[in-house]
C-alpha cells in the first residue's frame, strides 16, 4: 500500500507554530531550571517547551550569532500571517504608536509641521499646547534639536515625530529660525499632552444643514461627536451629513455610541459572533438627541469597520440614506491581548453583522494577504468607482431592511445612492503638479510672505476675498516653471477650478487651520452637494416598498 506523502510546503508553517506555541508554555513555565545541551535534556520538558528549547540550541551551537528577539517576532508574525488578514503581532517597539492614534492624546510639543526644502517648518502651534507657552509661532523653521543639527535630506517625518514626542515632562531644546531675526532663537519646551481630534470639520454647510467630517473613531470621538452636534444645533442645523470617507475604523464602541443617537429604542445596531464568542447584540437605548433628524451618512472604498457599522444601522434600519461609494469591506473583530514582553497579539476573535444579518467581511483566502490587498486596485481596474454597473454583489446573499428593501451580503455596505469618482480634472500638469507637492509648498512659501496681511481675516469667507484679488494661479504656474514643471495651458483650463481650490484650502490652513481649511476644500464635492440635494428635497429617509394590508409586523 502506497504510503501518504507528506506536504513539506507546509514545514515552515507549522515549525513557526510549533514554536510559537511552546514559547507560551515556556513563559508560564519560566521557574524552571537552566536549559541543558540537546544531548543531555529532559525529553518531557522539551516537549513541552519546544519553542524556548530550540531556541536555546540556536543561540548555543548555530553557527553564527543570531538575534533571539527577531527570530521570535518573526515566528509570531508568520502564524498570525496564515490566518485572517487583520489578526496581527506587535511588537513592543510599535505597540504605542499603533495604540495612540485611537486613544485621544499623546505627549509632545504640539505644532503641526512639514518638511520643505529638507527643513521643519512650523505650519501651526496647538492651542493652549507647550510650543505656544513658550512662543513658537506659525513659519518657524525647526533647525536644532538638543543641540544637534536637524535639516537636510536625512530626515523624515518619522524622524522628527520620534524626536519631538517624548514622556510627559521632559523638555527638549530647539534652535529656531524665524523670519526677520539674523541669529537662531532657542526655546526649551517641556513636553505635555496633546489632544488627537477625530471629528475634523464640522460647520453649516447650508443654512439648515449641518456637515461633520468624522476620520476615524477613536477613545474621545464619541465626546466629540456629540459637541459638534449639539453646537451645529444651536447655529440652526436640522438635517446632518456624516462624512465618514477614508475612515478606516477604530473603536467599535464609539460607533455604536454615535448611532445611538440617531436611533428609537429597541432598533439593533450591530450584532457579533464567533466561534468562541456566542451572539452579542448592540440594541439602542432610545435616548438619542437626534432620532427625528434627517441624516445622509457618506462612504467610500477607503470606510471600513466601524464606518460600516455605522452606515450599515443607518441602512438597515431604513434610518437615513448612504450616498457615496462601496464600502472596504472589514467585518472580522480583533481582539488585542498584551504579552509578557510588551507586544500584544490582535487576533480575530468574532464577525461583525448588520442588523439584518449581513456579514460586513469580504471574502479572502487563510494566508493570503496578498491577494486581499490587491482587492482595492481590483475594483479600480474593473470600473466600480466610476460605474455603478461595475459593481459585483453578492445577489445570492440577499437580505432585507426594516422596512423591506433590499440590500446584498458579500462584504461592505453598498451605498444607497452612487456617486462616481470624479477625475474629470485630472490631467497630466494636474499630476505633475500634486505628486511633486507644489501646490503645498507654494501655499506655505505665499503664506509665509504675506502671513501679516492674511492674519487680518477674521474668518474663512473673509481670506477668500482677499485671495481672490490675487491672481494666484498666474502667480503658481510661474512657481511652477521655476521648480521644473513647465506650464500646459490646454492642462491647465482643465484643471484650473481644482488647481484654485487646492491652493486657496492650503493657504486657509496654513492661515487659520482646518477650521477655514475644510470649508474651502470640500467646496464643489460631488457627493457632499447630492446629499445636501437629498436633504432639500425630503429624500432623507429612504422610500419604502408597499406592504399588503394583511402583512403582520414583526416585532
Amino acid at each position: 500500500m502506497k504510503e501518504p506523502q507528506f506536504n513539506y510546503a507546509w514545514l515552515p508553517f507549522w515549525a513557526s507554530v510549533t514554536l510559537v506555541i511552546g514559547m507560551c508554555i515556556g513563559n508560564w513555565n519560566s521557574n524552571s531550571s537552566e536549559y541543558q545541551l540537546y544531548d543531555t535534556y529532559d525529553y518531557e520538558y522539551a516537549r513541552r517547551n519546544n519553542f524556548n528549547m530550540l531556541l536555546h540550541i540556536i543561540e548555543q551551537q548555530y553557527v553564527d550569532s543570531v538575534d533571539s528577539k527577531e527570530l521570535t517576532d518573526n515566528a509570531m508574525a508568520s502564524i498570525l500571517k496564515e490566518l485572517d488578514p487583520h489578526s496581527a503581532y506587535i511588537p513592543a517597539e510599535d505597540l504605542e504608536s499603533v495604540n495612540e492614534e485611537l486613544e485621544g492624546s499623546f505627549s509632545g510639543i504640539g505644532i503641526q509641521f512639514n518638511l520643505l526644502n529638507d527643513t521643519i517648518n512650523v505650519v501651526d502651534v496647538i492651542s493652549g499646547g507647550p510650543s505656544e507657552r513658550c512662543g513658537l509661532l506659525p513659519g518657524d523653521r525647526i533647525i536644532t534639536v538638543d543641540d544637534s543639527l536637524y535639516a537636510g535630506k536625512s530626515i523624515t517625518n518619522e524622524k522628527v515625530m520620534k524626536n519631538l514626542r517624548g514622556a510627559k515632562g521632559s523638555v527638549v531644546k530647539l534652535g529656531v529660525q524665524r523670519k526677520g531675526e539674523d541669529e537662531l532663537l532657542t526655546f526649551e519646551v517641556e513636553r505635555g499632552d496633546i489632544p488627537l481630534h477625530s471629528v475634523d470639520a464640522a460647520y453649516m454647510i447650508e443654512p439648515t444643514i449641518g456637515y461633520i467630517l468624522v476620520s476615524k473613531f477613536g477613545r474621545t470621538t464619541f465626546e466629540e461627536f456629540l459637541v459638534a452636534l449639539a453646537r451645529l444645533r444651536n447655529e440652526g442645523a436640522e438635517s446632518y451629513i456624516i462624512d465618514l470617507r477614508g475612515n478606516g475604523g477604530g473603536y467599535m464602541d464609539a460607533a455604536i455610541n454615535m448611532v445611538n443617537e440617531f436611533m428609537l429604542a429597541g432598533e439593533l445596531i450591530v450584532y457579533t459572533e464567533g466561534r468562541a464568542f456566542p451572539r452579542e447584540d448592540a440594541v439602542a437605548n432610545g435616548m438619542g438627541s437626534f432620532k427625528e433628524s434627517p441624516i445622509v451618512v457618506l462612504t467610500d472604498e477607503w470606510s471600513a469597520s466601524a464606518s460600516e457599522i455605522f452606515a450599515g444601522a443607518i441602512q438597515d434600519n431604513d434610518r437615513g440614506m448612504i450616498v457615496g461609494r462601496r464600502t472596504f469591506g472589514k467585518g472580522l473583530v480583533q481582539s488585542q491581548l498584551p504579552l509578557s514582553d510588551g507586544s500584544a497579539v490582535r487576533l480575530t476573535v468574532a464577525r461583525y453583522h448588520t442588523p439584518s444579518g449581513r456579514c460586513i467581511q469580504k471574502e479572502y483566502n487563510m494566508g493570503d494577504d496578498e491577494s486581499y490587498n490587491m482587492d482595492i486596485i481590483n475594483r479600480y481596474n474593473r470600473g466600480e468607482f466610476f460605474n455603478a454597473d461595475s459593481i459585483h454583489q453578492h445577489t445570492d446573499e440577499v437580505y432585507t431592511t426594516a422596512g423591506g428593501r433590499t440590500v446584498y451580503g458579500g462584504g461592505g455596505i453598498m451605498p444607497d445612492v452612487f456617486i462616481p469618482s470624479d477625475t474629470t480634472h485630472v490631467t497630466p500638469y494636474y499630476s505633475d503638479v500634486i505628486n511633486k507637492s507644489l501646490l503645498y509648498k507654494y501655499a506655505f512659501e505665499y503664506v509665509d510672505e504675506h502671513r501679516e496681511r492674511l492674519a487680518q481675516a477674521e474668518n474663512y469667507k473673509e481670506l477668500l476675498k482677499m485671495l481672490n484679488e490675487h491672481k494666484l494661479l498666474a502667480d503658481f504656474i510661474a512657481y511652477a516653471e521655476r521648480n521644473g514643471v513647465p506650464a500646459r495651458y490646454g492642462d491647465i483650463n482643465i484643471s484650473r477650478s481644482e488647481l484654485i481650490r487646492l491652493l486657496q484650502a492650503y493657504i486657509a490652513r496654513d492661515v487659520m487651520g482646518d477650521e477655514a481649511f475644510y470649508p474651502i476644500f470640500m467646496s464643489n464635492d460631488d457627493v457632499i452637494e447630492e446629499a445636501c440635494r437629498i436633504i432639500k428635497e425630503d429624500r432623507a429617509f429612504p422610500e419604502l416598498p408597499e406592504q399588503p394590508e394583511d402583512a403582520e409586523i414583526e416585532q
